[in-house]
């Protein structure tokens, strides 16, 4: 199935989870917990507050990969970026420059994995994984880092809990 396909289907629209194709076009299904939705936002509120206008953050992302559609938690695509792919895709061909994802009880650690090498081949910049306590992991194609080198005062640790 395209993803076209599915983004169009009215029988899947407003599920309570999120979901991906895989290489062979067959959906696939990620349901996900309330933390989730909260690690999520408080992402979104870093990335708009360092970013300083010079990008855009959206979540639920749909990435083109070798392996069908994965749809990406949070991403920050920069000005640049916008320009060559504009804001209306149904699907992105390109990675934007970073990806993250955050860790449920619905995907293991070989499945992000996965997903990391997919970003990375489709131009990712930088992956981070967030993990169900809120400690977040940066990446570039070559290893881990022990920060973004994008955005250097992204916190290591999220905290949902703190109003």
């Amino acid at each position: 199935m395209e993803w076209r396909e599915v983004v169009e289907d009215p029988s899947l629209r407003d599920l309570p989870y999120k979901i991906e194709t895989n290489e062979w076009g067959k959906i696939m299904m990620a349901p996900a917990s309330d933390a989730h939705g909260l690690y999520q936002v408080r992402i979104v509120e870093w990335l708009l507050r360092l970013s300083e206008g010079k990008g855009r953050v959206s979540t639920e992302c749909p990435v083109k990969t070798s392996k069908g559609t994965k749809v990406a938690d949070v991403a920050w695509r920069s000005a640049a970026f916008l320009k060559k792919h504009g804001t209306r895709q149904v699907e992105l061909p390109e990675s934007p420059e970073i990806i993250v994802e955050i860790e449920s009880p619905s995907n293991t650690v070989a499945e992000l994995e996965g997903k990391r090498e997919l970003y990375f081949e489709k131009g990712a910049q930088e992956f981070w994984l967030c993990d169900g306590d809120g400690k977040i992991r940066f990446f570039n194609p070559q290893r881990e880092l022990e920060r973004s080198e994008h955005f250097r005062e992204f916190p290591g640790h999220i905290d949902i809990d703190a109003i």
